[in-house]
């Protein structure tokens, strides 16, 4: 039997505005309730939600509104590129430039 507890949810979450950010930002991160408000408030508003635990360990140790470091720009790139196809599948806007 594995009577191990399960680890407390985290989670992340970024924000990127083309023309005015460089980089994603941090917007949020928690670790158990706060991980859930963050993972609830995403599904309420239609935001898709990626799981990764590795990344999320990563961002978890960024400060609030932080750029993402040059190091982990190509797995966020590929989560946006995720999201973005995602999006236009749902017929959501495209992509920004």
């Amino acid at each position: 039997m594995n009577d191990k507890p399960k680890p407390p949810l985290r989670a992340v979450a970024l924000r990127y505005t083309p023309g005015e950010d460089e980089a994603p930002r941090l917007a949020a991160k928690g670790t158990g309730h706060v991980a859930e408000k963050i993972v609830e408030l995403a599904r309420r508003h239609g935001v898709t939600i990626r799981q990764d635990r590795n990344l999320v360990q990563v961002l978890s140790r960024l400060d609030l509104e932080q750029e993402v470091p040059p190091h982990v720009y190509r797995a966020v790139a590929e989560i946006l590129a995720f999201v973005y196809r995602l999006s236009l599948e749902k017929g959501g806007p495209p992509a920004p430039r």
